[in-house]
């Protein structure tokens, strides 16, 4: 026999020294530099959020924090919440000009930049919350993403998912397409568009704005996100329906976008950490958005006597109809828009036979069978 391995100090614990060995494993992964300090660096990420705002502000914060962890501190993130340093809408010009190096918002609120940024949140009768999320890391979404934010000096990413968003807060009920004539209503991107050409008044606000234009009279209508984060703004103490489904946002992505120089600066393994990050707080977000909206949407209907309301077929047959055309309009702008509309769309018809029989069928079965007792 050979010579007896020596055996680790008592204070040592096998769970530590198990811990301390995928820590290391981890870092050689990474590729991080070992026996000498890394420079550190703060960069400033700004966001379309209002501080600290449940779900939403919350998960670029979760975000921040799990960056800089992973990077044992060589990246330091300081959250601007919308307002603190730029306005919500602002957010993306002020990465792309330098004066922050990050943002963290809903992509299609850069629709004016191009209109293919909307595929990258959410498109009406689009992708759901685990299509996008598969188009963009294994259908070629993301190359598709790089090459058009490129084009603005910034490489963004997924970072946080809502899942499939309610249709909004009104003030009137919509029994029929007619009803949405002369109707003002906030809704962003692709939606808000498909409702101006059915005879609404859509126009995008900040979230920190919804709540005085519903309660003025200013809007008549509303969508945002879905009950928790509706709840935590009041919404239910203006507007009478809440509808449903979020025909506009079947499962809206949003990004973590970084000047491209700064991007470009940072060695390959602060680089993965970023994208890791990302990745994962797109998971934690997605499971925290649906633990909250099922508690919410029951304090909502059991404690404030919400009325829920579903979009009549015939509305949203008509809705999905003038959906398409919008489409089909934006994707012959360019040549740029056209490839990530056709990668989109080709990515969703591969997946919709799966998801009709997978999830879809599933949930149908699931609800027959308790409606039967």
């Amino acid at each position: 026999m050979g010579e007896r391995t020596p055996r680790p100090p008592r204070h040592l614990s096998r769970r530590r020294l198990l811990a301390a060995g995928a820590a290391g494993a981890a870092a050689l992964a990474l590729g991080a530099p070992r026996g000498r300090a890394e420079p550190r660096r703060e960069l400033k990420m700004v966001t379309t959020w209002p501080k600290n705002f449940p779900g939403l502000g919350t998960s670029a914060e979760n975000l921040a924090r799990l960056i800089g962890e992973m990077s044992n501190g060589a990246l330091r993130v300081r959250v601007f919440a919308a307002g603190e340093l730029v306005g919500a809408f602002e957010a993306f010009d002020a990465v792309s000009t330098g004066v922050a190096d990050m943002y963290h918002g809903a992509e299609y609120y850069w629709q004016g930049k191009s209109p293919a940024f909307n595929f990258f949140t959410a498109v009406p009768f689009g992708m759901t919350a685990r299509e996008l999320s598969a188009w963009i890391y294994e259908g070629g979404g993301q190359a598709l993403w790089d090459e058009l934010s490129a084009r603005f000096r910034i490489r963004a990413f997924l970072a946080t998912s809502t899942g499939v968003q309610m249709g909004g807060w009104f003030n009137r009920e919509i029994r029929q397409v007619a009803d949405l004539q002369g109707l003002k209503v906030r809704m962003p991107g692709l939606g808000g568009e498909v409702l101006r050409r059915l005879g609404a008044a859509a126009v995008a606000l900040p979230g920190s704005e919804i709540f005085p234009a519903l309660s003025s009279g200013a809007i008549d209508a509303s969508e945002w996100v879905g009950p928790w984060n509706d709840q935590a703004f009041g919404f239910h103490q203006i507007a009478r329906y809440y509808y449903w489904p979020g025909f506009h946002e079947p499962g809206a992505g949003l990004a973590a976008g970084i000047r491209l120089n700064v991007w470009e600066e940072l060695p390959p393994w602060q680089q993965q950490i970023i994208r890791t990050a990302c990745a994962a707080e797109v998971e934690k977000s997605l499971a925290a958005f649906h633990h909250n909206n099922a508690r919410a949407l029951a304090s909502l209907q059991t404690e404030h006597g919400v009325q829920l309301r579903r979009f009549p077929q015939p509305v949203l047959k008509e809705l999905q109809r003038v959906a398409q055309e919008v489409l089909e309009e934006i994707a012959a702008r360019d040549p740029l828009t056209k490839r990530i509309y056709q990668s989109f769309r080709t990515n969703l018809e591969r997946m919709q036979p799966w998801s009709r029989i997978a999830e879809e069928a599933y949930l149908q079965m699931r609800s027959q069978l308790t409606a039967d007792g």
